[in-house]
């Protein structure tokens, strides 16, 4: 009996970290928390600072002379940015959806080692990521063949399936579902539905999450769509709408026959633009910074799945 005690403690002591050990990884993860902070944080701040006082004082990380006209000039948009959120939030939430939903089917389907064709439908996802038609064949097709221009289905359909994301989920599959548990489930009579719905999403949820969310970031940052697509402002998203204000911006910076008149020095001068573009910066990532914590677990879950076999 005494001799297991000592073994047990003797594994302990292995799997221990030393209390300096213990300090020093401490100190190390503090420092790695302000460094991701600190820029946001500057940001922020420079965002708050009016031109004057960037001037003076340049880029600190609390505000020299504080001031909210970035953050007035970009709510002068009115109800452009505010239809832009709405269609960003289509296009981030109901987009996101839609994939995941089409996506998860796919990998499914792909997953399964009594579908036969599944090695055939595995290399035609496979070739996609090798080869790319490029701008001109996309939108020739979305836009004289699909018509989808001037539409809220652009955002949505095109770019609907990612096969890199794809092979994830099928992955994730296979290396947290076991075969047998959809041999049983066919046993009890369940469908091929019945087997997606109520096994396969239930025990999915870290793949999903992971893949969601950079899906979700890559819909939510996209104004080029915008930009190609649409020429309603009604159907232009947030982030189209912020570009053109910054490209606005750069436009009167620029403009030489503006900078010559005293009026046009004036007004330059009073223009936040290095404000403007950090304000355009904590608008477009607040909300990111927001939904993360409630999606971490699953994110970390979902990348380290398959990493240790047990």
């Amino acid at each position: 009996m005494a001799s297991t005690i000592t073994r047990r403690k003797k594994r302990y002591r292995v799997n221990e970290i030393s209390t300096g050990w213990n300090i020093a990884f401490c100190i190390i993860l503090i420092l790695l928390a302000i460094a991701f902070v600190a820029p946001v944080w500057l940001v922020l701040s420079v965002s708050f600072t009016s031109p004057q006082g960037l001037s003076v004082s340049g880029y600190q990380f609390w505000p020299s002379d504080f001031s909210t006209k970035a953050y007035e000039m970009i709510g002068k948009t009115g109800a452009a940015l505010f239809n832009g959120y709405k269609i960003t939030l289509i296009n981030a939430f109901g987009g996101t959806a839609l994939s995941l939903f089409v996506m998860s089917m796919f990998a499914y389907v792909l997953a399964r080692k009594d579908f036969k064709p599944r090695r055939a439908f595995a290399f035609y996802a496979f070739f996609t990521t090798l080869f790319s038609g490029g701008m001109v064949p996309s939108y020739i097709i979305n836009a004289r063949y699909l018509h989808l221009n001037d539409t809220i289905w652009i955002y949505l359909l095109p770019g609907m399936v990612s096969a890199f994301n794809v092979i994830i989920l099928r992955t994730f599959i296979q290396t947290t579902i076991p075969d047998s548990l959809f041999d049983a489930a066919k046993i009890d009579g369940a469908t091929d539905w019945g087997v997606y719905w109520r096994i396969v999403l239930p025990l999915f949820k870290a793949g999903l999450a992971t893949v969601g969310l950079f899906t979700f970031i890559g819909k939510w940052n996209d104004w080029f769509t915008g930009i190609l697509y649409v020429e309603n402002p009604k159907l232009q998203p947030a982030m189209t709408v912020l570009q053109k204000i910054q490209q606005n911006i750069d436009f009167l910076k620029n403009n030489a026959e503006i900078a010559a008149t005293a009026e046009g020095m004036k007004m330059l001068q009073e223009i936040p633009s290095e404000s403007t573009r950090m304000a355009i910066t904590m608008i477009v990532i607040f909300p990111l910074l927001i939904c993360y914590p409630f999606f971490q677990k699953y994110f970390v879950k979902g990348l380290t799945v398959g990493s240790v076999k047990g």
